[in-house]
């Protein structure tokens, strides 16, 4: 079990490395803050999913499980704090990003990839009895969320010219990434 929540951390860890890049690539063609914010949101969740491995290489203790928890909450604060300001920002500035092709087609990916690993580092979380793998499973849940709410803006600003379709969608899981 504690193998599979490695290589479930690896996993993560290199699917938001690759993400990262790709994400910067396709923001600056199309001018999205949008899709900059999710490579932020990225490396959020390669920090988490740094902690969780640092955790599970541990000894177990209580202490060390409850720093790590600390570290994965503020990571949830800062994934509030970002969608909150990226929201505001995009608004308020009016910016009209084109469509991405290449954004739609990663965070569709990013989506399906996140459910099955945060489904993933549940289950062996559980088995492990490791609240700090459960935690970063919930992030992962929240990343997932985070891409269906950056692809159904990127969708409707490509289909419809909706270009505050993707901020206000982020700024509904401001209250997830708080609680």
């Amino acid at each position: 079990m504690l193998r599979r929540g490695l290589w479930l951390e690896a996993a993560t860890l290199g699917w938001n490395l690759v993400g990262v890049l790709v994400l910067a690539v396709a923001a600056l063609r199309a001018r999205s803050v949008a899709l900059a914010g999710f490579g932020l949101d990225s490396l959020i969740e390669i920090g988490a999913s740094t902690v969780v491995v640092w955790e599970l290489t541990g000894s177990g203790d209580p202490q060390r499980q409850r720093r790590a928890l600390r570290l994965i909450g503020g990571a949830f604060l800062a994934l509030a704090s970002y969608l909150t300001l990226q929201g505001a920002v995009v608004l308020a500035s009016h910016r009209h990003p084109h469509p991405s092709a290449l954004g739609i087609a990663w965070t569709a990916a990013t989506c399906a990839v996140m459910l099955a690993l945060a489904a993933g580092k549940a289950r062996t979380g559980a088995a492990l009895d490791n609240p700090v793998l459960r935690a970063e499973g919930r992030v992962t849940l929240v990343d997932a969320a985070l891409a269906a709410s950056v692809l159904a803006g990127l969708v409707l600003n490509a289909a419809f010219g909706w270009s505050w379709a993707d901020p206000v969608a982020g700024l509904v899981l401001v209250g997830y990434g708080l609680k």
